[in-house]
């Protein structure tokens, strides 16, 4: 159990102090509830452009890292489709300063016509370097639209298209940042060796006069189900036929979720499950086979991946993928396995706990998603998933009429 305690600034700021007394060292992690999803279909790549844009330098600290890096900490940033998440890691002694540096770009951003003019080349350039110059990396700039048509996610972090980004302007930028970027749409979690009064008042110091605290409003639009299948080949110059299928799944609320989570394992952890054993390594129909899933807050995407090996064609591994998920349906797996999922599942949540960042970034994204007390009940909601709710979750999501299919055929 992650004893934790919370409270809240005047400003709305959510701040969570979990007090770890078994390292000397120290987590701020911020959790902005902004990410792909909340963008204009028109100006997509804002979330992920202002995770570069944050350490641009804000209006009394020119440059973000130098202090940082004379105190001993490190720091780090991702954006998702639902989310952008900031941290720091330093020396406990030395933890004002991360409250400093957070609470100045929280203030306000420099906006400077040159930090834009870096970031947006630096985005530009791992568009093209992660999704256009390299084999297969366009899979999910093609995948996402053809599996979502109405809900944001049909759209990569990235953004749709590089003139999103190219065209982006000075207002339409700030614009974002005021509108998404202040204490109310905040959760601050504090992890180390820090009694709960000490953080309250470094908060209170740092980012209680903070005075944004407006919460924007998420207006997302919902996903229709899905009711035929959905096929796109694609020509290119890659070494391999490759397959992309894309099934939607539940979001992260339903408890389905957690069934489609262990189905994936079934499916895909390691080199004993089933797509590998069957499909890699003794027919060897593809050099890698993977089933995961996206790991969305609104209804997502359970996907298998692979490479298929010289020789084969689609319509020799598809039919066996497909054979590999009836068995599934059917319930035709041992106790064993289910047990051995369940167990790799909870020996990697509580193997993460040993973390200070992990504990940090994991109780920021449960009190998103509404209380972060969530935490210490998930293994338990894995332990109760039943051979029967594996079956019916299955028999509900692997349907053609469900399924997004990418193709990739090597050019002539």
């Amino acid at each position: 159990m992650l004893q934790f305690e919370k409270f809240t600034l005047s400003n709305g700021l959510k701040v969570l102090v979990y007090n770890d007394k078994t390292t000397p060292m120290a987590v701020v992690n911020i959790l902005y509830g902004v990410g792909a999803r909340d963008e204009d279909e028109n100006r997509t790549g804002f979330a992920h452009l202002f995770e570069h844009l944050m350490f641009g330098g804000s209006i009394n600290i020119p440059e973000y890292d130098t202090p940082l890096e004379k105190v001993g900490g490190e720091n780090n940033a991702f954006t998702n489709n639902d989310i952008t998440n900031y941290h720091i890691t330093l020396p406990a002694q030395n933890i004002e300063t991360a409250f400093w540096l957070e609470s100045d770009r929280m203030l306000s951003l420099a906006f400077s016509e040159k930090s834009l003019e870096v970031q947006r080349k630096v985005v530009i350039e791992e568009f093209k370097q992660r999704y256009l110059n390299q084999p297969y990396g366009d899979a999910w700039l093609y995948l996402r639209p053809l599996a979502y048509k109405e809900h944001p996610y049909k759209w990569s972090t990235i953004g749709k298209e590089l003139s999103h980004i190219e065209n982006a302007t000075m207002s339409d930028v700030r614009a974002f940042y005021d509108k998404w970027y202040n204490p109310a749409n905040a959760i601050m979690v504090v992890t180390g060796p820090l009694e709960t009064d000490t953080v309250r008042k470094l908060a209170e110091k740092w980012f209680g006069s903070i005075n944004k605290t407006h919460a924007a409003a998420h207006n997302v639009p919902q996903e229709p189900e899905q009711n035929e299948k959905r096929e796109l080949t694609l020509e290119r110059d890659v070494p391999f036929r490759a397959l992309y299928q894309a099934y939607h799944m539940a979001g992260r609320e339903n408890p389905d979720y957690k069934v489609c989570d262990l189905i994936s394992d079934l499916l895909s952890n390691g080199a004993s499950s089933r797509l590998y054993q069957n499909l890699v390594k003794d027919k060897n129909y593809f050099s890698g086979l993977n089933g995961y899933i996206t790991g969305d807050y609104d209804p997502g995407l359970f996907v298998i991946h692979g490479e298929l090996t010289g020789g084969y064609s689609f319509n020799d591994v598809i039919p066996a993928i497909k054979k590999e998920i009836e068995e599934i349906k059917k319930g035709n797996f041992s106790d064993r396995e289910l047990e051995k999922v369940k167990n790799k599942i909870e020996s990697t949540f509580e193997f993460s706990k040993t973390s200070c960042l992990n504990n940090a970034m994991n109780l920021a994204y449960n009190e998103w998603m509404g209380d972060a007390d969530r935490i210490n009940h998930e293994v338990a909601k894995y332990r109760a998933i039943t051979r029967e709710d594996i079956c019916r979750v299955a028999t509900s999501v692997f349907r053609d009429e469900n399924l997004s299919q990418l193709l990739y055929e090597p050019r002539k």
